[in-house]
């Protein structure tokens, strides 16, 4: 292992230095960014799903194509085999996106267990893949009451954990049943502009990421230790 002076324990072999011209963008990019929108509701009158189809409009004005994952008939996670149809299509969605929006209601104070389930599901790597990893992801919530955020601060978590890039904007829709029509739109409000505020961001961050997730979760960590093992068998072999 080469050391760096003041450095000794950092492998100079696998250490990256940033710069801008690696952060130029890779592969073709013409597109429309992916977005893949999840709801945490079976309800009929599900208004986390209401706002879920609010946010997919304003996507897809912005130009974003976008698909909304059903959870109806999702098993939970660990009562099937991952080869159900539900949860094959789920994670398909996962790879297939570049940026997610979750929405989920508040319940006991936290989000649903249907919410819960579908992001449990989905594993941190699926073989080679990393289905939820580098992907931008934007929140929202809906409660029945006054305004809270304990929900978008729980999928914030969870989206830390898979390894997301979670925008710093989100949504919270307080006393839900009284923001839409009986169509299930979204009434004019401060609350409606705030999905608009979240849409924008989440886009924007998604077109900076994308073509670039590669490189800016490629961690020297991961690299040292593939370098370490791969000498250590080289050893072996000897």
């Amino acid at each position: 292992m080469n050391s760096i002076p003041g450095l000794p324990n950092i492998n100079a072999d696998q250490l990256d230095m940033p710069s801008m011209d690696k952060l130029a963008q890779v592969g073709d990019m013409r597109h429309p960014p992916r977005i893949l929108l999840l709801y945490g509701s079976l309800r009929e009158r599900s208004f986390s799903r209401f706002l879920t189809w609010e946010a997919a409009r304003i996507l897809e004005h912005f130009g974003a194509e976008v698909k909304i994952y059903d959870p109806t008939d999702l098993p939970m996670v660990g009562s099937v085999p991952e080869t159900h149809p539900k949860v094959v299509e789920l994670r398909e969605l996962f790879l297939w996106s570049e940026g997610q929006v979750w929405c989920s209601p508040e319940r006991h104070g936290a989000i649903t267990g249907v919410m819960k389930n579908q992001i449990d599901w989905v594993p941190l790597e699926q073989g080679a893949l990393r289905p939820s990893q580098g992907r931008t992801l934007a929140l929202m919530q809906v409660c029945g009451g006054s305004q809270s955020f304990n929900v978008v601060n729980t999928m914030r978590l969870l989206g830390r954990w898979m390894r997301m890039f979670t925008i710093p904007n989100q949504s919270s829709v307080p006393m839900a049943y009284k923001e839409f029509d009986e169509e299930g739109r979204m009434r004019p409000s401060a609350y409606y502009d705030r999905v608009v505020d979240v849409m924008e961001e989440l886009f924007k961050m998604t077109l900076l990421m994308r073509g670039r997730t590669n490189y800016l979760t490629d961690r020297y960590s991961e690299r040292n230790d593939r370098a370490i093992k791969a000498i250590t068998r080289q050893i072996q072999q000897i």
